[in-house]
């Protein structure tokens, strides 16, 4: 269950990186800016879809 949590702020970061991407790729003149914004967009996504999952797992565990 640890591992969860590691994965789901490693999310986090990718985002993180995926912006820093897109901001240095802003001045390109091409579209590799927008699609690193989707990843981050994608990335920030999954960091909720996974919380909030990991957390209807946990309250499984805890009600037997």
């Amino acid at each position: 269950m640890k591992y969860s949590k590691i994965f789901q702020y490693a999310y986090l970061v990718f985002a993180a990186l995926f912006i820093y991407d897109g901001f240095s790729k802003w001045g390109d003149g091409t579209n590799r800016a927008y699609v690193a914004f989707g990843l981050a967009a994608l990335a920030v996504f999954m960091y909720f879809f996974r919380q909030k999952f990991r957390r209807k797992y946990e309250n499984k565990d805890n009600s037997k």
